[in-house]
């Protein structure tokens, strides 16, 4: 059975939109709030992390929701169409705001906004299990993250080319890009993916499939053991200590780089840029390193470079072109955290619990990057900028604490039959 790439890569489209918006949230968002309303880095962080709050609700609501739902055009594209449209009147309308001074309508239309993307996000990202079968899915997947990559390097270009100088830059140009682009890439995902044609087509498992997993539920039960447990315990510490560390930095980059560097119009993006498609060349050096010393080995270098990374950034007293090889470090460290960790939290649960301790994963980094925008926003605001990167620092040296203690979960991952493979990374 191979895996059909075109297909593949036209469902990854949504995922690609996505990862856009995204990527122009972190990074715009808090400098119009700063510096056309002048809010204080406090109610920034607030509102910046309003996006993880609502995530915690909509995220699980919604993709139930399209598990359930039934229409001409299939289950999942539905949302994917209303929340795109909507999502799309509501980005056009912030620049408007921005232009005018509206903090009522910016952050009305924001709030609508963040909705609007909540409602199709899961969809979305249940499209490409739906319509790729199982033995697939670990490919589908890389292909879904490279999509994603895409849309967040289009993003950053755009920064960087529409994006002018001074402390309140025209961004009607670079909400119009990535607006178009979500449309265009969603009509082309609804007009060339027939959803109900294509899940009839794919099928569903085996009853033998199903018989096994039964018969692997019915093997475990009870509680886990008191040391994995521990073990538990302190990776999913690690996991919020490494998200507060490193979503710290994404939120409040663009007004640090801006600030403290001196850097103007989006000449931000360059270091994000760079650190993004390091990411995604590391992926396959990353699953070697794994494979050869094991996966706790390989989290605890790339905590160690990220927090290494963060203090060299804290000594800059302003921007110098060498800022992006550390970056390109970062990029690394963090690929090296995110491809090893979810599998170290999965390895330690029962069988028939993959999902709960999937859910605890996704709830310990959520529920982190709520905490730090706000967290690290009063620091900016009543300390120093300055704060920023010796802040992600300290809660590196915590997560490499917690992260020692782990004691279970650890293995050495079997090598990819496919260089694809290595990309298939849980975020």
């Amino acid at each position: 059975m191979k895996l059909n790439y075109k297909r593949t890569i036209l469902i990854g489209l949504a995922f690609l939109t996505i990862s856009a918006f995204w990527q122009m949230y972190d990074n715009v968002i808090p400098l119009i709030l700063k510096n056309t309303f002048g809010l204080g880095e406090t109610v920034t962080g607030v509102i910046m992390a309003a996006d993880n709050v609502l995530a915690l609700f909509l995220l699980p609501i919604f993709g139930a929701l399209s598990d359930k739902v039934k229409t001409p055009i299939g289950r999942r594209m539905p949302f994917i169409l209303g929340g795109t449209a909507l999502a799309f009147v509501f980005i056009m309308l912030l620049p408007f705001a921005d232009h005018t001074e509206n903090l009522i309508l910016f952050v009305v239309g924001l709030f609508v906004l963040l909705l609007a993307m909540g409602t199709y996000r899961s969809p979305a990202v249940a499209l490409m299990p739906d319509l790729t079968p199982k033995v697939l899915r670990s490919k589908a997947n890389a292909i879904i993250n490279l999509m994603g990559a895409v849309g967040g390097v289009f993003t950053l270009i755009m920064i960087k080319i529409l994006v002018g100088k001074g402390d309140r830059p025209n961004y009607y140009p670079l909400f119009t890009a990535v607006g178009i682009l979500m449309v265009v890439g969603v009509i082309v995902l609804f007009f060339t993916i027939k959803e109900n044609k294509l899940r009839k087509e794919v099928g569903v498992e085996s009853e033998a499939e199903i018989e096994e997993d039964v018969s692997d539920d019915a093997k475990v039960s009870g509680p886990l053991p008191k040391d994995v447990k521990k073990s538990l315990i302190f990776i999913l510490m690690s996991v919020a200590f490494w998200f507060i560390a490193y979503n710290a930095v994404t939120t409040a980059f663009s007004r640090y780089a801006t600030h403290v560097w001196g850097l103007e119009g989006g000449g931000y993006a360059d270091c994000l840029m760079i650190a993004t498609v390091a990411a995604i060349i590391s992926y396959i050096p990353i699953g070697a390193i794994s494979s050869k010393i094991g996966r706790k080995k390989t989290i605890q270098i790339g905590i160690v470079l990220l927090g290494s990374c963060f203090l060299v950034a804290a000594l800059y007293p302003t921007y110098h072109v060498t800022m992006v090889i550390f970056f390109a470090i970062i990029g690394f460290a963090w690929a090296a955290i995110g491809v090893n960790s979810y599998p170290m939290v999965v390895e330690m649960s029962k069988a028939g619990d993959v999902g709960k301790y999937t859910g605890l994963y996704y709830t310990f980094s959520m529920a982190a990057q709520v905490i730090t925008p706000i967290l690290s926003g009063a620091l900016l605001e009543h300390v120093s900028y300055r704060t920023l990167f010796p802040y992600s620092v300290t809660f590196c040296v915590l997560a490499f604490i917690t992260m020692s203690q782990v004691k279970h979960g650890d293995s050495k991952p079997i090598p990819k039959k496919d260089i694809l493979e290595n990309l298939d990374v849980d975020d």
